[in-house]
């Protein structure tokens, strides 16, 4: 094993070792934080997808992991209220089950990003930046406006939706259940990026013009990579809302699309296990930091700032140093 193996194993034991050792002494809480951070490295490694291997900043993938939410939400309101969400061409009263709940999810993000990516890859650099975010707002304002749903105040979960064989309300096996969809997500990705698709997206980050050249267009590329992403980060926003047992505006907020960026260069974009490293220390220093200063903020702005002037490679990078994609 490389120097960059020997690390993304060391914080996946980390993960799973802090969650079950919370739940050997009874910290269910801890239990829960640690939930949260695999659930936000699940979303941190959609958008890795096309920013640390597609070369794409985007501003806006808090929109994929708030409609996942309110997938999750919707779905589950109806099954619990028995009322219909629809009545034709047939009845149907949504449904608690996660496996239906998660594909659904991963199918409207997929078809998001596909629409939103259609249009925004027809620009570059500062202006495909601001047209995903623009479009993240657009869908943010539609679910304030939204009160079917509960508007700005939210749209409560009352029971964990299920997973046949487990006790979803039991925070070790929910915490188990999401350690398998980040894992699985994570071999996914590697998967891709040792692909002939793969290394076309990582080629038209470096260069466009000689991946034409070769006779590949890199639009093509960017878009499926982009919808993949949009599909893995409603996943996550899926998870989340049962996590909380509660959807709201926030889930879409572009403050969320900021915070996944951060995850992603305090880790190091390009990373396979970035999303989880940065995800992991974010939460740690907002648990620890938050209980000290309201303030907590400006420490962990000076530490992104300390990331960013002498650690390029984020925070694996430093540790394992090597090539990217590791």
């Amino acid at each position: 094993m490389n120097r960059a193996q020997i690390v993304n194993a060391a914080l996946a034991l980390g993960l799973l070792g802090f969650g079950l050792g919370a739940w050997a002494m009874g910290e269910t809480f801890l239990v829960t934080l640690a939930t949260k951070v695999a659930i936000l490295a699940i979303a941190g490694a959609g958008l890795n997808l096309v920013l640390g291997f597609g070369g794409l900043v985007s501003f806006g993938h808090a929109a994929y992991f708030g409609l996942g939410g309110y997938t999750a939400g919707i779905l589950a309101h109806h099954a619990l209220n028995y009322t219909a969400m629809f009545e034709w061409p047939f009845v149907y009263e949504g449904t608690t089950s996660m496996p239906v709940i998660w594909i659904t999810a991963m199918l409207i993000g997929a078809l998001a990003a596909l629409m939103i990516g259609a249009l925004s890859l027809r620009t570059t650099g500062v202006y495909f930046i601001m047209i995903t975010l623009a479009f993240g707002q657009m869908i943010f304002y539609f679910a304030i406006s939204w009160p079917a749903y509960g508007g700005e105040d939210g749209l409560p979960i009352y029971v964990r939706n299920g997973f046949p064989g487990l006790n979803t309300l039991d925070p070790v096996q929910f915490f188990g259940l999401v350690c398998a969809v980040l894992f699985a997500v994570l071999g996914l990705i590697a998967m891709l990026a040792h692909s002939r698709f793969g290394l076309a997206l990582q080629a038209a980050r470096q260069n466009r013009q000689r991946l034409m050249a070769v006779g590949i267009r890199p639009g093509g590329v960017l878009l499926v990579a982009f919808v993949i992403s949009g599909a893995i980060t409603a996943l996550a926003g899926a998870l989340y809302a049962d996590l909380n047992r509660f959807v709201s505006p926030s889930m879409l907020s572009w403050h969320l699309s900021g915070e996944l960026l951060v995850f992603l260069i305090l880790g190091g974009t390009g990373r396979l296990f970035a999303p989880l490293a940065g995800a992991g220390l974010y939460i740690a220093l907002e648990h620890l930091l938050g209980g000290v200063s309201d303030h907590w903020q400006f420490f962990f702005g000076l530490l992104l700032l300390g990331v960013v002037l002498f650690a390029r490679g984020g925070v694996i990078g430093f540790l394992a140093g090597g090539k990217r994609h590791g």
